[in-house]
């Protein structure tokens, strides 16, 4: 299977004035397809693998017969693949309020507000670039962050919501703030 880069459900221009234009036409057609391209590039390798989802393929991948190069680029690759196809879905100029999910964050967490605090912190303390999660567990719900494109599908975790805290995400706009670009970002979430 060759993956494409997934359309957006809205304009680039959608999600101002909290994410720019520029940053999102950047992130999507550069960064995104750079990493669909990779992964693609590794997966045309391993034509026995290939037609399995990127997201069991990531969940298996201390498993899987291939070189560790390959694994170590498909990792990257295809977390980058996955994290963003996330990231897109789950931002949009309107609501569109799973309130499954919120009772679910308000049953864990106490209240969307504590939750939000603890996701923020998870955010704001990645070191360099990488990822602040809600993730469903065999547990529940919980948050952690992630180094690079490294996806809780490697962890056996269902990613809910995931923010990207590289640079690429909002260095334009915001520059070294990146504290107010997570406080902002809650704006265009549009699932909670």
């Amino acid at each position: 299977m060759t993956y494409e880069l997934p359309d957006l459900n809205y304009d680039y221009d959608a999600l101002e004035p909290y994410i720019d234009t520029k940053t999102m036409k950047t992130h999507h057609q550069k960064h995104h397809q750079g990493y669909t391209d990779k992964m693609n590039a590794v997966l045309e390798k391993y034509p026995d693998i290939a037609e399995d989802p990127i997201e069991e393929l990531l969940a298996n991948l201390d498993d899987l017969e291939m070189a560790e190069k390959d694994k170590i680029k498909l990792r990257q690759n295809g977390g980058g693949f996955v994290n963003h196809r996330l990231f897109w879905d789950i931002m949009g100029p309107e609501k569109n309020v799973d309130e499954e999910l919120v009772s679910e964050i308000k049953e864990t967490f106490g209240s969307t507000e504590e939750f939000k605090e603890k996701f923020n912190k998870a955010a704001g303390s990645v070191f360099g670039s990488g990822w602040a999660w809600l993730v469903r567990t065999d547990n529940g719900l919980e948050i952690y962050s992630t180094a690079n494109q490294n996806s809780p599908y490697l962890n056996g975790d269902e990613p809910v919501i995931g923010l990207d805290v590289w640079e690429h995400a909002y260095y334009l706009e915001y520059q070294n703030e990146r504290g107010s670009y997570i406080d902002n970002w809650w704006n265009v979430v549009s699932i909670v």
